[in-house]
């Protein structure tokens, strides 16, 4: 059994379908694409033979394992380490919010969980709440009466929604917004319950949720006093 983590793949706009193809050949089956764009000047994007600043972002939890075939992957076919190649990341989840969510995510019932993790001295997290659009203002109603300041929403676009309708029991929609709230490591666990109360899988909204260690944070103090 490996360890979960959120993976991130930044890439041009363009390139973006073909990195979707190649994530499906690889067997990952459930992701989230939302667009973004670049902060690089047009300079530094010349040096780097980048073409254009419009990225897309792929979002997926995958185990220890699979990341080490995808990785191999987006090196060997895709020559990720070139100039203008992209970027991918990943990053250790902490938490996931019920075991529905937990195989709807990996499109697989074998995976056994693991005791939930925690970095030593993190003083806050990172929420990350999945919902059908147009249900943000629900999932930040649920946040905020558990102790949330506040979140950030991304559109997104799931894919992979067919495969793994039979782990949820439902039909989902592709049309995705993300939610990200950055919060005290002792309120994680009440928001997270009170969105998988008031919005989870079983709802219109079929929110799932999970968090990340925030080993560093700015900008916070002021609104947490």
């Amino acid at each position: 059994m490996g360890r979960l983590y959120l993976t991130a793949t930044v890439v041009d706009r363009k390139n973006g379908p073909r990195y979707e193809r190649l994530f499906k050949d690889c067997g990952i089956a459930v992701t989230f694409t939302a667009l973004g764009a670049g902060t690089a000047r047009g300079d530094v994007l010349d040096y780097l033979g980048l073409e254009s600043a419009e990225k897309e972002v792929i979002f997926s939890v995958l185990e220890e394992e699979d990341w080490l075939s995808l990785k191999g992957e987006l090196r060997r076919k895709m020559k990720i380490d070139a100039p203008g190649g992209g970027i991918a990341f990943t990053v250790p989840l902490s938490s996931i919010g019920g075991r529905r969510a937990l195989q709807f995510l990996l499109a697989k019932q074998d995976y056994k969980k693991e005791e939930e993790s925690v970095l030593k001295e993190t003083s806050h997290e990172l929420i990350i709440a999945i919902a059908n659009r147009g249900y943000t203002d629900l999932v930040m109603d649920a946040a905020r009466a558990a102790g949330a300041y506040g979140g950030t929403v991304i559109q997104a676009k799931g894919t992979g929604m067919a495969q793994a309708e039979k782990f949820m029991g439902v039909s989902l929609a592709a049309e995705k917004e993300m939610v990200f709230i950055v919060t005290k490591t002792e309120q994680k666990n009440p928001i997270m319950k009170a969105i998988m109360e008031q919005v989870g899988v079983e709802s219109r909204a079929q929110a799932i949720v999970f968090s990340l260690p925030v080993t560093d944070t700015a900008g916070l103090r002021l609104i947490e006093d």
